[in-house]
């Protein structure tokens, strides 16, 4: 078995080499970087999938419903975490492939008190405010009841999520993606068992899936911290991260702190208008019903676990163009970042047509009625579709973030989802259209910023803004 798959993995080398989409040496240390953040990302996005079907399963559609709403302010909140990260990786990778450890440590430190200072004041506003936050996109007393809910009760995980953000870019800018892996598909493990235990167990419904993500992200920051402060786990998988945190510090850096503010803004400006474009958008679908509010969420949720392949190529990507670019080796960087793109768009598109085929079985996974499992289909459908240019983005991106060049990303993702994807979902209400405008909102908001950054990757513009952040500089 082990020779077959040996053999299976040399043909595919060589069928993407001929066909130019990436040389084998590229493939080998993208491969070796990507694969363990690819089931990294499986893992966490499959957990509130999982916690969707169970729900489904063990609540109704409306209760699906509310968690689609509550997901919306946990997620905008995340990518105030993801954005500072972004800037995480791209000075850490750049400083520990220019030879300077303690800058990247430095980095890190400030990167652990900017994500607490972010996070703290959220968790609260959404433990004391969670019903009427929620009550704001909808009249239903019982999707909102369930939103609510979830929502207060996995506030706290806000933090947690935050520093395991953190950690797991840290580790991942200076080249070891399989730590993060172990940890966090470990986590996402547990928090399976827990829900299940809790809502099939006990009947807790949308409190079991909650209190089992707020264990679960606290069981990743536990095990991270060990690995994060220097120590060796003893165990296989698990390595102590080289860029230590310190408790003596230095826990303060104006230039670094200045860079890692300069790169993550545009960075958590982008991915909060990403998360804020939600919200309009679920009450777009709520005003066709609770179960085109579900079939979009479930929809959303599909895709979102597909964007396990992005966690890995955007990061392959963004570590090997900035310690390339560390290295003052610009030829390099834009020979692994098209390669990352080509690959990334081959795989996706693969991906995309398996879950077309796949989409009414899938949808049959989180509700059960007929008329609910076809609407839900079809937003499967156009949700795998979107996915492939999601691969490009994320391939672009994550070069241009090993270089620094974060506004552009920025601007992109700003006009593809409030210039093209709102609009479109937006002349549903207005025009025959309907339920329709939901499918082209999908696409749009993935089609245009890919696009928008492919272009600017292909310019070569990175380069130039990349020489301000590395080492020498």
């Amino acid at each position: 078995m082990r020779g077959y798959a040996t053999s299976l993995g040399n043909a595919v080398t060589a069928l993407l080499d001929r066909a130019g989409v990436i040389a084998p040496d590229r493939l080998s240390r993208t491969v070796d970087l990507a694969w363990p953040r690819v089931i990294t990302g499986f893992a966490i996005m499959s957990k509130q999938t999982v916690d969707l079907a169970f729900v489904g399963w063990a609540v109704g559609s409306e209760a699906v419903a509310g968690l689609a709403f509550a997901y919306a302010f946990w997620l905008i909140a995340k990518f105030v975490g993801v954005g500072v990260v972004g800037g995480t990786v791209g000075l850490v990778s750049q400083n520990f492939g220019g030879n300077e450890r303690g800058r990247a440590s430095t980095v890190v430190t400030q990167s652990v008190w900017l994500a607490l200072a972010l996070s703290v004041p959220v968790v609260v506003v959404y433990a004391l405010f969670a019903d009427p936050l929620v009550g704001l996109l909808s009249s239903d007393a019982a999707l909102t009841r369930a939103g609510a809910t979830y929502l207060a009760i996995v506030a706290p995980a806000l933090t947690f999520e935050f520093l395991n953000l953190v950690c797991s870019r840290t580790y991942a800018g200076v080249g070891d993606t399989l730590t993060p892996m172990v940890v966090r598909a470990g986590a996402a493990a547990a928090n399976v068992v827990v829900s299940g235990v809790l809502v099939f167990g006990f009947g807790l419904g949308v409190a079991g899936v909650a209190i089992g993500t707020l264990f679960s992200t606290g069981l990743s920051v536990v095990a991270f911290s060990w690995g994060m402060f220097g120590r060796s786990y003893g165990v296989p998988g698990l390595a102590a991260s080289p860029v230590a945190l310190s408790v003596r510090g230095p826990h303060f850096d104006r230039e670094l702190m200045g860079q890692l503010v300069e790169v993550s803004a545009p960075i958590v400006a982008r991915r909060v208008l990403e998360g804020l474009v939600a919200f309009p958008l679920l009450w777009i679908a709520g005003t066709f019903g609770p179960v085109v509010v579900a079939a979009f969420e479930i929809g959303r949720r599909v895709r979102a676990v597909m964007t396990g392949f992005s966690w890995g190529f955007s990061i392959a990507s963004s570590s090997l163009v900035g310690q390339a670019l560390g290295d003052d080796d610009e030829g390099e960087a834009t020979a692994y970042g098209a390669a990352i793109i080509r690959l990334s768009v081959v795989v996706y598109a693969v991906a995309a047509l398996v879950v077309l085929a796949l989409a009414g079985p899938i949808a049959g996974l989180f509700v059960a009625e007929p008329a609910e499992i076809a609407q839900a289909a079809v937003f499967i459908q156009v949700s795998a579709v979107s996915a492939v240019a999601f691969g490009l983005d994320g391939s672009a991106t994550g070069a241009l973030r090993g270089a620094g060049d974060t506004r552009w990303p920025f601007v992109a993702s700003v006009v593809g989802r409030y210039a093209f994807a709102l609009p479109a979902a937006a002349l549903g209400l207005v025009t025959p259209l309907g339920v329709a405008g939901l499918y082209l909102a999908l696409v749009l908001e993935m089609a245009v910023p890919a696009l928008a950054n492919y272009w600017r990757f292909r310019t070569g513009r990175w380069k130039t803004i990349s020489r301000a952040y590395r080492p020498a500089a």
